[in-house]
């Protein structure tokens, strides 16, 4: 708050985590992206936790981790495959750019 107890709200940007500074902003704002899927994926198919790690081939406090948002040390690569287990098409298209560095970008369907 200013003196006058007015508060003072700043726009963000639509990555929060670029927001707050983190240098891997872009790679952890897809990551959030696709946990959320994969939460959405799970609830949508109606199975426990224990149900979807049989399913996903992983132990299900990972699974309760990847649901609450917590993705660190787990791979883009590993998120992507437990998308596709969960019955999605993953589909990486690589095309030329007209800018210096190209950027990764998801879609959901």
């Amino acid at each position: 708050m200013n003196r006058n107890n007015e508060i003072t709200i700043e726009e963000g940007s639509t990555n929060v985590y670029a927001d707050l500074g983190y240098a891997d902003a872009a790679e952890m704002q897809r990551k959030s992206q696709l946990a959320a899927e994969i939460a959405r994926a799970i609830r949508a198919r109606r199975l426990t936790q224990d149900g979807a790690a049989a399913l996903l081939g992983i132990d299900q406090s990972k699974v309760s981790r990847i649901t609450r948002g917590q993705f660190r040390g787990v791979s883009e690569a590993k998120l992507l495959e437990l998308v596709a287990k969960l019955g999605h098409d993953v589909k990486i298209v690589v095309g030329p750019v007209r800018r210096r560095a190209g950027k990764i970008e998801l879609q959901f369907a």
